[in-house]
């Protein structure tokens, strides 16, 4: 099995798994058990995507949305309360884009769209906010479109997420710090 795939079957299960394309628990929960697992297990492949030598998987579908995952969701495992788990953001728009762009986007079923998507929801930009929103919106799960909408409130107020300041060492404003304390101000 390519390792693109070990990524795919892992984060989504394999496509004869009974749960196959049911939303996870696991995907959104703080766990350092998960986090463990997929630094273990995924690591050395995020090393070699930043690095560039995964950059033929951008030719498919299949390889596109693993390096989104590997960008964007085990980042955020692997590196969790740290500014290395925003590092990759950029790598995952610029490739959700590539899937759009090319259509590899519109091949995917409805819970890998979510996914292919969420590099927009991450963004501090209002521009891939919006996006994000008009993807969430077509995607027709709402709760994941009132996460969307979430994301989108606080740039839109902020013009970034105030919840990542300690970790990107930004000085957090009173505005700000008064917005942490109410639920919700993170993710």
């Amino acid at each position: 099995m390519d390792r693109a795939q070990e990524i795919l079957d892992f984060w989504f299960l394999p496509e004869d798994h009974p749960d196959y394309g049911k939303p996870r628990a696991i995907w959104f929960e703080k766990n350092p058990a998960f986090d463990a697992e997929i630094r273990d297990r995924f690591l050395a492949d995020f090393e070699k995507a930043a690095a560039g030598e995964y950059l033929d998987w951008t030719e498919s579908a299949k390889g596109s949305l693993a390096l989104i995952l590997l960008f964007d969701q085990f980042s955020r495992n692997m590196f969790r309360d740290t500014a290395r788990a925003f590092a990759t953001d950029g790598k995952a728009r610029e490739i959700a884009r590539h899937m759009i762009e090319t259509g590899f986007y519109d091949a995917l079923g409805t819970f890998q769209k979510q996914f292919a998507a969420l590099p927009f929801e991450h963004s501090e930009d209002i521009e891939d906010q919006k996006l994000s929103i008009d993807l969430f919106r077509e995607i027709g799960d709402a709760v994941a479109f009132d996460y969307a909408e979430k994301h989108y409130l606080i740039i839109e107020r902020f013009g970034r997420f105030p919840h990542r300041n300690k970790q990107l060492g930004r000085e957090t404003t009173p505005e700000e710090a008064a917005f942490l304390t109410e639920p919700n101000s993170s993710f």
